[in-house]
């Protein structure tokens, strides 16, 4: 799956592609070929869902600690939408690296080396 974000003009675009291995198959084989040595087998493209998930894990690492609210209105710019965000943040909860504690008003994420 590829996603498109940007503007035409002044129209918004969010555009999902998605691809089985067949249309990568197609896709590949339009691309010329170079004289580079050849790796033993072409490797699987990093999914749209993987390349968040780790984007996910940069943010709270970076941030150390960060309040849930704050987290998801973070999750929901990254992934465009708030149920995607609050996706994210249940597999956060789930998540060995991360320690969720019940904070004043809201949860607070921390990362855990």
């Amino acid at each position: 799956m590829v996603r498109i974000r940007g503007t035409i003009g002044d129209w918004p675009v969010d555009l999902t592609v998605e691809l089985d291995e067949s249309d990568w198959a197609k896709l590949g084989a339009q691309l010329p070929i170079s004289e580079a040595p050849s790796s033993p087998a072409p490797l699987k493209p990093v999914s749209q869902d993987d390349a968040v998930w780790e984007t996910t894990k940069d943010l709270l690492r970076k941030a150390g600690q960060i309040s849930g609210p704050e987290l998801l209105a973070q999750l929901e710019a990254l992934t465009g939408s708030t149920g995607a965000g609050k996706r994210l943040l249940v597999r956060l909860r789930h998540c060995s690296q991360v320690n969720v504690q019940s904070g004043a008003d809201s949860p607070l994420y921390s990362w855990v080396e």
